[in-house]
């Protein structure tokens, strides 16, 4: 299937992609200040700049887009044009995540991969279920999850 917007209507849209304080974001963050749990936004002195930091449980938790981070998932697919752009772009991203993690990890840090399906779209979850789970997370101290939408299955 071809873009059906022009060159310059795809630039401006994509120009308007966010890459912090998202929407899934801002639902996560308040749902968690509402459950009582206090953080840090966006912290640059740690790899990655984690979405949400809570010192108190040596926690981060990243809030990804499945198109950006490349999540095996129906909410990702690869664009039919610029297709060398996009795969050096997309994988680079997937790439620094790993990294990332692992530096997270290295410095003593519990890393909570929250995925845009789980919030969003026909495979989401309930957000009461992503919420109790992330909790749950946060306070038993379990080592690195993730949490993402339904499996076809």
């Amino acid at each position: 299937m071809s873009d059906t917007l022009t060159p310059a209507q795809r630039h401006k849209c994509m120009s308007l992609v966010k890459g912090k304080d998202t929407a899934p974001e801002f639902l996560i963050r308040k749902a968690l200040f509402a459950e009582g749990f206090r953080y840090k936004l966006h912290d640059k002195s740690l790899p990655g700049k984690p979405d949400l930091v809570f010192p108190k449980y040596k926690a981060v938790i990243f809030i990804h887009g499945c198109f950006w981070h490349m999540h095996d998932c129906p909410a990702f697919s690869w664009p039919v044009t610029r297709k060398a752009f996009w795969k050096k772009k997309i994988t680079g991203n997937a790439a620094r995540d790993k990294k990332a993690v692992t530096a997270l990890n290295d410095q003593g840090w519990r890393v909570l991969i929250v995925w845009e399906c789980a919030l969003k779209g026909k495979i989401r979850l309930p957000i009461d279920k992503v919420i109790t789970d992330t909790a749950k997370w946060l306070k038993t101290g379990k080592q690195d999850n993730v949490i993402q939408g339904k499996s076809k299955a």
